[in-house]
């Protein structure tokens, strides 16, 4: 069966993953350099079998129409660059109320990086959620990833400063 497609761009078919992405996954996850800036614990993954685990936990997620961990193909080669995610940000760790805050976030392979293809899928997400109905969208961001922070900005997204409300550590907020 073939995966549903959620988006597109000029370069990127932006779609649900399936099993065979899992050698990509793998190899984008179990990266130092890529996970590093994810999470409240960054680690990376394990072994091959985590990543079908995972693309089935991301699947789950992408029964919504609107919010999903979606795979990265570029259009030419077929190729996963990467994943790019709308998803409601976790509960605060601050202890502070949530206010149904929603992220845009992206994790690319390093062949894929300085393309400018996280910027064109997250821009991509971004205009899917405020197609359905989102009225804001935030990017959190480790303050040393200058890559993603980059990308902000490439996004005309409006710095909010550091903040501790996600994932238990700081992190640069933005805001579009």
């Amino acid at each position: 069966m073939d995966p549903r497609i959620v988006y597109e761009t000029d370069r990127l078919v932006v779609r649900d993953w399936v099993d065979t992405d899992g050698d990509r996954v793998f190899d984008i996850y179990r990266r130092w350099e890529v996970s590093r800036w994810l999470g409240a614990s960054p680690r990376v993954m394990a072994d091959r079998d985590t990543a079908g685990r995972t693309i089935e936990r991301w699947n789950e997620r992408n029964r919504d129409a609107t919010y999903g961990v979606w795979a990265v193909e570029e259009r030419d080669t077929a190729t996963v660059a990467g994943t790019v995610l709308l998803m409601p940000l976790p509960e605060p760790s601050d202890g502070s109320a949530s206010r149904g805050e929603v992220e845009v976030g992206w994790h690319f392979h390093p062949d894929a990086w300085g393309r400018g293809l996280a910027t064109e899928s997250a821009r991509g997400a971004i205009s899917h959620g405020f197609k359905a109905g989102l009225s804001e969208i935030y990017a959190v961001v480790r303050p040393d990833n200058v890559a993603s922070l980059a990308v902000c900005g490439r996004l005309g997204m409006r710095p909010l400063g550091r903040v501790e409300r996600w994932y238990g550590t700081s992190l640069e907020a933005f805001v579009l």
